[in-house]
């Protein structure tokens, strides 16, 4: 599977190719194939992916009996074959699917996948909050400026404090704090939406601890 197209491989129950073929990366588009080709296909699988956890959500809305399999699992078993490309892979993957021979792997919910990607969101824009940070003292220090840790609107006014009018890096670190008063605030909305969720459900709020806690170390990692 890839995002343009993906390569499609149905066997009978003795394992007997039926068709092989290819099909858009597509909900639509796989559908109308399965439904011509497999119209009682028992088991549907399809690697672990960028784009599997939506394909099967949506394979699923429409009643077909996909299965999400373990990407790790199923190299290990097709690396033995000798030829290898997209086709073949196909062919191996239906052959796992038919045997019973994979590793099927839960799929999140909606609900969940949009939760994680806030918390990614969220904890990139904390990473480029530090890197600002961070590289606005490296230039600071390099003029002997110097000041206590601090980060937000704090780290802002410290900055600025020190940096007087016809200091040679003030258009360079106007440019930085700009960004950086920018990416401040959309963490802030963010924050008020995970703090919302965390108090709403636990796993939530074990998942922000365990990012915060991660965080906590590459910062600790940084100014050591």
């Amino acid at each position: 599977m890839s995002q343009r197209e993906t390569s499609v491989c149905v066997v009978d129950d003795t394992g007997k190719t039926v068709f092989q073929g290819k099909a858009k990366s597509d909900p639509g588009a796989l559908t109308e194939l399965l439904r011509k080709r497999a119209p009682h296909a028992e088991r549907i699988g399809f690697e672990t992916g960028a784009m599997s956890s939506w394909l099967w959500h949506e394979l699923k809305r429409v009643g077909l009996p996909v299965v999400c399999i373990d990407a790790r699992h199923a190299k290990a078993a097709l690396s033995v074959r000798m030829n290898k490309s997209d086709e073949n892979d196909a062919r191996g993957l239906a052959e796992l699917v038919r045997v019973g021979w994979y590793r099927e792997v839960k799929v999140k919910s909606a609900e969940s996948q949009a939760t994680g990607s806030m918390l990614v969101a969220r904890s990139r824009l904390v990473e480029i909050r530090r890197d600002l940070e961070n590289q606005t003292r490296s230039m600071l220090k390099e003029y002997g400026l110097q000041f206590s840790r601090s980060i937000g609107s704090q780290f802002r006014r410290k900055v600025w404090e020190l940096v007087a009018d016809g200091h040679p890096l003030r258009p360079l670190v106007q440019a930085l704090l700009s960004v950086h008063e920018q990416v401040c605030c959309e963490q802030e909305k963010l924050d008020r939406q995970v703090r919302h969720l965390a108090r709403e459900d636990e796993r939530t709020r074990a998942r922000m601890l365990s990012q915060a806690s991660r965080i906590g170390r590459t910062i600790r990692a940084s100014s050591s």
